[in-house]
C-alpha cells in the first residue's frame, strides 16, 4: 500500500519535534536551576562525544535509510541489507567508543560527565529508525519514544533540584536516548524475514556509507563545532550557554521544516528508482512551497518575538540570547531550501559528489568566519559564521540544480509567503512600542501575527493554502 506522504510529515515531525521537546520544555526551568555555566558545560562536553558518535556512525543512518527504499517491495533483499548495515555499524562504533574512552574519559576535566556520555555512544549505536524510515513507516518511530520523552521530563522535574544535579541531567538524557532507541528493536520481528550470516556481506557498504559520510562532517563543522569553538577559544563558559539556549528554540523550529525532507527522501529516492523523473520535479517544488510557507513567517516571527519570548522563557541574565535568535533565525529559511535540493534531489538521485561539495564548501567558510568572529564577538561571531555558512551551502546548491529545476519559478512561488510575512513583522513591531508587560505582549504578538499571517495568503489568493484548506475538509 502506497504510504501517505502527509501522514508520514506529520508522524516524522511529531518525532523530530519530541526529540527535541525534552530540552525545550525543560530549558525555563533548567536555565535558572543549572545556571548559564553548568549550561555551558553540558553542550560543551556533548560537543565532544557528538564528533564520536558522528565517525562511528559514517553515513550509515542517511545510507541506510536510502537503500531501505530502493527495496521496500523486496522483504528478503532489505532484511539481508539491515542486517549487514547493523554490523557495520556496531563494528564502526566500537572502535569510534575505545578512542572516546582512552581520550576523554580517562582524561582530568570534566571525566565524571564523560562517563556518563559512553551510553550516548551506545545508544546511538543501535539506532534503527533509519530502518523505519526507509519503509516509510514513521509512526512506529514516534510511538515508542513518546513514552520515554515524557518519563524523561517527570524524571528532570523531579530530580534536577539545584545546580548540583548538574549530573542527574546528563543521566537523564542519555538513558532517554538509550531506552528510546532499544524499544524500537521489538517491532523488528513483524518486518524482517531471517537471513543465514553466511549471505551478510557486511563491507560491501563500507565505501558508499563513507562517500555520505564525508559531507556529514562538513555539515557537523558548522552546526556542532560552533560550541567547541566558543568552549575553547571564550574563557566565560556562559557564552556557550547563552548560543545552547539559542538553538534549542532554532532547531524545535528547524525540525517542523526539515522533517518534510526525512519523508521525501525514501519517497523520491523510490521514485527515482522507477525512472518517474516527471513526479519527481513535481514532489520537489511542493517541498519548495511548504519551506516558503512555514520560513518566512518563523523567521520574521523570532525577529518580532525575541525580545518578550527570552526573559520569560529562560529568565534573568539571558537577554544575550534575544540577540542571537534574531542574527541567526535566517537559516531557518536557507537549511529549508538546502534541505529541498540536498537531502531531497540530490541525494535520493545518487549526486553525493554535488552534495559534499556544497556543505564542504560551507564547513570552509564557518570555520574561517568562526577563528575570526568568535575571538571578537563571542556566540555573536558563531552565529553570525553560522548564517554565512547556510548561505553558501544553498547558494551553491542551487547552482548545482539550475538545470534540473525552474529557479526563477520557483521563487516566485515565494512571493505570497514574503509579502504575508512582512505585514505581520510590521504589525508585531507595532505592538511592542505601545505594550509594556513581555507576557502580554507575546500572547498578542503570536495570536495576531499567525491570524495576519493566514488571513493575508487567504486575501492573495494563494493556491497553495487554498489546496491545503481543500484536502482538511475532504479527510
Amino acid at each position: 500500500m502506497k504510504k501517505s506522504i502527509t501522514k508520514n510529515y506529520i508522524y516524522n515531525l511529531t518525532y523530530q519535534i519530541l526529540v527535541l521537546i525534552l530540552p525545550l520544555i525543560t530549558a525555563p526551568y533548567i536555565s535558572r536551576i543549572l545556571g548559564a555555566e553548568n549550561i555551558g558545560i553540558y553542550s560543551f562536553t556533548l560537543s565532544i562525544s557528538a564528533y564520536f558518535i558522528l565517525f562511528g556512525s559514517l553515513g550509515i543512518a542517511l545510507y541506510g535509510q536510502r537503500e531501505i527504499a530502493y527495496n521496500q517491495k523486496d522483504k528478503k533483499k532489505y532484511s539481508q541489507t539491515f542486517w549487514e548495515i547493523v554490523l557495520l555499524r556496531i563494528i564502526t562504533m566500537s572502535v569510534s567508543l575505545i578512542i572516546f574512552y582512552i581520550a576523554f574519559v580517562n582524561g582530568k576535566q570534566y571525566q565524571v560527565y564523560y562517563r556518563v556520555l559512553i551510553l550516548e555512544i551506545i545508544g546511538n549505536c543501535i539506532d534503527i529508525s533509519w530502518f523505519f524510515q526507509g519503509l516509510e513507516e514513521f509512526k512506529k518511530t514516534v510511538v515508542r519514544n513518546m513514552l520515554v520523552k515524557l518519563i524523561s521530563v517527570i524524571c528532570i522535574f523531579t530530580f534536577v533540584k539545584t545546580s548540583n544535579d548538574l549530573l542527574i541531567y546528563f543521566a537523564i538524557y542519555v538513558l532517554s536516548i538509550l531506552i528510546g532507541n532499544i524499544s524500537l528493536w521489538l517491532y523488528l520481528p513483524k518486518f524482517l524475514k531471517k537471513i543465514k550470516f553466511k549471505e551478510l556481506h557486511v563491507f560491501r557498504h563500507l565505501k558508499p556509507t563513507i562517500s555520505l559520510f564525508i559531507p556529514q562532517i562538513a555539515i557537523q563543522v558548522y552546526t556542532l563545532l560552533d560550541r567547541t569553538m566558543i568552549g575553547a577559544i571564550v574563557n566565560d563558559k556562559a557564552e556557550v550557554g547563552y548560543y545552547e539556549q539559542s538553538q534549542k528554540i532554532i532547531k524545535v523550529l528547524l525540525a517542523v521544516i526539515t522533517s518534510l525532507g526525512t519523508v521525501m527522501l525514501p519517497r523520491i529516492a523510490n521514485t527515482f528508482a522507477k525512472g518517474e523523473k516527471e513526479k519527481v520535479i513535481e514532489y520537489m517544488e511542493n517541498s519548495f512551497r511548504v519551506v516558503f510557507l512555514l520560513a518566512f513567517p518563523m523567521v520574521f516571527g523570532i525577529i518580532s518575538v525575541s525580545n518578550a519570548f527570552v526573559p520569560i522563557f529562560f529568565g534573568k541574565g539571558y537577554d544575550k540570547v534575544a540577540t542571537l535568535m534574531k542574527i541567526i533565525s535566517p537559516i531557518l529559511l536557507l537549511i529549508g531550501l538546502s534541505n529541498v535540493t540536498g537531502t531531497q534531489f540530490l541525494l535520493p538521485t545518487k549526486r553525493q559528489k554535488e552534495f559534499t561539495t556544497s556543505v564542504i564548501c560551507g564547513a570552509i567558510v564557518n570555520f574561517v568566519m568562526n577563528m575570526w568572529l568568535i575571538r571578537k564577538f563571542g556566540a555573536l561571531g558563531a552565529s553570525i559564521g553560522t548564517v554565512i555558512a547556510e548561505i553558501t551551502v544553498t547558494c551553491v546548491q542551487l547552482y548545482f540544480v539550475r538545470n534540473d529545476f525552474n529557479l526563477k519559478k520557483i521563487f516566485k512561488l515565494s512571493k505570497n509567503y514574503l509579502i504575508a510575512s512582512l505585514i505581520m513583522f510590521v504589525e508585531c513591531f507595532i505592538l511592542e512600542k505601545f505594550i509594556n508587560n513581555n507576557l502580554r505582549l507575546l500572547i498578542i504578538q503570536t495570536i495576531l501575527g499567525a491570524s495576519t499571517y493566514f488571513i493575508i495568503l487567504l486575501v492573495l489568493k494563494d493556491k497553495f493554502i487554498y489546496e491545503v484548506i481543500k484536502k482538511l475538509r475532504i479527510k
